[in-house]
């Protein structure tokens, strides 16, 4: 799915160099972002995500 993000033209200049500094994609660096963020918000990433998180209570129970 193809959703349109707008960006200043200082941050994009920056994301720009931040890709070739790293040989990534603007994509790449959005899709590091986007699961850092959720990461942050304790939001599960993908289903193995999901799994450690909802076994991590049971498994502190069982101590």
């Amino acid at each position: 799915m193809r959703k349109l993000i707008g960006f200043d033209d200082d941050a994009l200049d920056k994301l720009t160099q931040l890709g070739r500094d790293r040989m990534a994609k603007l994509q790449e660096l959005a899709d590091e972002a986007f699961a850092d963020l959720l990461k942050k918000h304790g939001v599960p990433i993908d289903l193995k995500d999901a799994l450690r998180k909802s076994a991590a209570p049971a498994l502190h129970r069982k101590h």
